[in-house]
């Protein structure tokens, strides 16, 4: 990876435009497009969701023009390594790990509870076959357990192992859960909560402290005037401040 962030530093430092000219600049906003209700496409074709409300409203704080972008989550730092975009605003936990290769604003959400989602209640957790998405804090807990782990490309093809006797059971995200579990009477949420991460920020390169410093400043605000918890309160995130 330390190869890997030397032979594109610069790309990195053209992606960005000049932010000390004193006007606009617009700045690629990076997720994933598939992980309700943090970000999804909606049936306009466009990114929706918390995230897509929150960075709209970070970058009018900040006085930047957003441009949307998605990208795959198992490629999603590498590209903003890259160059790809500026940002990572996709459900994405602060991690040692992570931060070490990229940088992190401050969270925009505390730790929120990840939960697990079975055919039934009598499922193995200690022992059995957990499902999560590649790269995900979800994924390494499992892999410190005694269970065995099965990861897959998209949150999607987690639930659907399932549904077909793949897996036993899928860690994720309690918010993004939650719904589906509702909605589908062959599945059931299981009376267990992990706290896992520290809260979700926007990832940035290590080298855009500028950038980082701007969208911090919007977080703040927002915290402060209490929009942000209003708009966790309007997705049902449970992270409020």
């Amino acid at each position: 990876m330390k190869t890997l962030i030397t032979t594109t530093a610069l790309l990195a430092l053209t992606a960005t435009a000049t932010l000390a000219d004193g006007h606009a600049s617009t700045v690629r906003m990076g997720t994933e497009g598939a992980y309700p209700p943090y970000n999804f496409i909606n049936d306009a074709g466009e990114v929706d969701g918390f995230e897509r409300e929150l960075g709209d409203e970070l970058c009018a704080r900040a006085e930047l023009t957003c441009e949307w972008v998605t990208n795959e989550w198992d490629s999603i730092i590498p590209n903003l390594v890259s160059g790809n975009y500026d940002t990572i605003i996709a459900g994405m936990s602060i991690t040692d790990e992570r931060d070490e290769v990229i940088d992190f604003t401050q969270n925009y959400t505390l730790p929120d509870p990840s939960a697990y989602v079975a055919a039934s209640e009598d499922v193995d957790l200690e022992n059995g076959v957990l499902a999560a998405q590649t790269n995900t804090i979800q994924a390494a807990f499992i892999s410190e357990t005694g269970a065995t782990l099965v990861e897959f490309a998209t949150p999607e093809e987690t639930i659907a192992a399932v549904k077909n006797g793949e897996a036993d059971a899928v860690l994720a995200d309690k918010a993004f859960l939650t719904p589906i579990a509702d909605e589908d009477p062959d599945l059931v949420m299981l009376d267990k909560d992990e706290m896992l991460g520290g809260g979700i920020g926007l990832g940035l390169r290590e080298s855009d402290g500028e950038l980082k410093a701007k969208f911090d400043a919007a977080i703040t605000s927002m915290k402060e005037d209490g929009s942000l918890n209003a708009l966790l309160e309007k997705w049902e995130i449970s992270g409020r401040f």
